[in-house]
């Protein structure tokens, strides 16, 4: 069999409309948030993939991972992926370099998933599903326009919904459940609701105390789980929280390579491990972590704070898994609703079918995608 090889790449920054991330410095829908990278072969089959971090950070790493990726494989997407790893960790060993390993390596999946005609689910082991729950993913906000930001996200068909950051846990403890009680008595019983502090902003004040009293507040409200309540690093603050909390605990959306989430996993630090395949390395760094994970008896549940492609990457994945739940759905956000051709639907029950077209199963609207395209 003949060897498809990689010729080119482009990398695609993302910008004009960039979704809130609730930070604190404010927000501008031209910010980099996103970047797509798409990658060429010798025999005109393309792929692309989804970075989280900016499109001048992409590049940059690029200048460094180009020289090691001209020529390989573009069908052997585990191995590439950790030969970059492993050549560059002098100078990336996480951060944005990992980054951009990880829409290299999505786009590495799509390859091989176009060149053997199958998605991309079924070269990562076989379909256990073919449909899933997305939960609708936003910021909280005051209660009047929460109010009115539940009624349109359920109107949309979404039965499950994630609310977090500002001004959840910015203010106080009877406010933030004002917030929980305004969003439940909105959607009813019969939507699942789940609740992310937002521990990753800067200088997060709250420790294990605030975690434990919150997380009996959120019980009393039927919520599926508690989010980030503390800091990244935390370790210690996490197993001790997960032991004694009413409400499962979950984090793990800034921790990069499958090493860094074997301590969590390890000693049950959480009752749901959240990896992000458009920065933890990919596809393959995310299977493996999903597996670690599964051997372990904790749920994985990708974070996906995305574009379209983060999305479908997200849905193959999912559909790989032997327990798999729910994808998250970043909702409203042109980055996933107005990149493909086919848009992305909700089923009557609130469910996502899962791409079956070879390689990650989508196709970008080249005409959309122009809109969004920046420098």
């Amino acid at each position: 069999m003949k060897i498809v090889k990689i010729v080119d790449f482009e990398v695609i920054p993302l910008t004009g409309a960039t979704v809130d991330g609730g930070w604190p410095q404010g927000h501008e829908t031209e910010e980099h948030l996103h970047a797509l990278i798409e990658v060429s072969t010798d025999e005109g089959i393309t792929g692309v993939g989804s970075c989280f971090t900016s499109g001048g950070l992409v590049s940059a790493a690029m200048q460094l991972l180009w020289p090691l990726l001209k020529g390989e494989s573009a069908v052997e997407p585990e191995r590439v992926s950790e030969m970059l790893r492993q050549s560059t960790f002098w100078q990336g060993r996480g951060g944005s370099v990992e980054h951009a390993i990880s829409g290299l390596d999505i786009a590495l999946w799509d390859i091989m998933g176009k060149v053997c005609g199958q998605p991309v689910s079924r070269l990562l082991g076989g379909d256990y599903r073919r449909r899933i729950k997305p939960y609708g993913s936003m910021l909280f906000d005051e209660p009047g326009p929460l109010r009115q930001q539940l009624e349109a996200t359920v109107a949309r068909g979404f039965r499950a919904i994630k609310l977090g950051w500002r001004p959840f846990g910015r203010r106080d403890s009877k406010f933030d459940e004002l917030l929980v009680r305004t969003a439940r008595e909105t959607v009813g019983d019969s939507v699942e609701l789940m609740v992310d502090a937002g521990g990753s902003e800067q200088f997060w004040p709250h420790g294990l105390n605030w975690a434990r009293r919150t997380a009996d507040m959120l019980a009393a409200y039927d919520i599926v789980w508690f989010e980030e309540p503390l800091p990244p690093d935390d370790l210690e603050g996490y197993i001790e929280l997960t032991r004694v909390s009413p409400v499962p605990i979950a984090t793990g959306e800034v921790l990069t390579r499958r090493q860094s989430f074997q301590p969590w996993l390890e000693r049950r630090a959480v009752d749901i491990i959240q990896p992000d395949t458009t920065k933890n390395g990919g596809l393959s760094e995310s299977r493996r972590i999903a597996w670690s994970a599964f051997d372990h008896n904790i749920q994985m549940v990708s974070h996906g704070w995305n574009t379209a492609v983060g999305l479908a990457a997200d849905l193959q994945l999912a559909a790989a898994m032997p327990v798999a739940r729910y994808v998250e759905y970043l909702t409203p956000c042109a980055y996933i609703e107005d990149l493909t051709v086919e848009p992305f639907v909700l089923d009557d029950e609130g469910y996502l079918e899962i791409p079956d077209r070879p390689g990650l199963g989508i196709e970008i609207d080249r005409e959309k995608l122009e809109k969004y395209r920046g420098a």
